[in-house]
């Protein structure tokens, strides 16, 4: 039965059809990703003046070119597991900054197209970003290659000083408290 699939040439229109409905999932789950974090609310002031891209920056010498060409794999994997926890953590402050400027778009007496142009760009280059990090990290893994947060980092950090705009100087306390 198979082979009288594949010869009349059946089998090849299946899997491009198996692989557009995959790259259809894939991309509505991006999309409700983005459109809809799972992050608390709101962030405090105190959580914003600790925010800083420095916390970051131990990332950057985690999986740089600079390991010896003969680590080993488990120190690989090692180096992986801290990685991807402090990915998920610059991603949680990610949204959580997002949200933060939602709220006070939705709060504030005049509109800002600009800001809200500004907050989609940055959500959609962030949830890019992430894709490519995590794909890099799989290949550092497998002991290809390195992975590079600048990116991402330059996001967050644009993010945070948009929201710090955001914030009148009395009476912020009570806008993210």
């Amino acid at each position: 039965m198979f082979l009288a699939i594949a010869w009349r040439g059946e089998v090849l229109p299946a899997l491009s059809v198996l692989a557009c409905i995959a790259t259809g999932v894939g991309l509505v789950i991006a999309i409700r990703k983005i459109v809809s974090p799972a992050v608390s609310l709101p962030p405090t002031l105190d959580w914003l003046d600790e925010l800083s891209v420095e916390r970051y920056r131990p990332m950057l010498r985690l999986v740089d070119d600079a390991s010896p060409s003969g680590i080993a794999a488990n120190l690989r994997r090692a180096r992986y597991q801290i990685f991807r926890s402090h990915l998920h953590v610059l991603t949680v402050d990610f949204h959580r900054v997002c949200t933060a400027v939602k709220l006070l778009m939705v709060q504030a007496s005049t509109d800002r197209p600009d800001l809200a142009s500004t907050l989609l760009r940055s959500q959609v280059a962030f949830a890019w970003g992430i894709v490519v990090v995590r794909a890099r990290l799989l290949l550092y893994v497998l002991g290809i290659g390195t992975v590079n947060i600048a990116g991402l980092l330059k996001l967050l950090d644009g993010m945070r000083l948009e929201l710090r705009g955001l914030l009148p100087a009395l009476g912020a306390r009570s806008a993210l408290s």
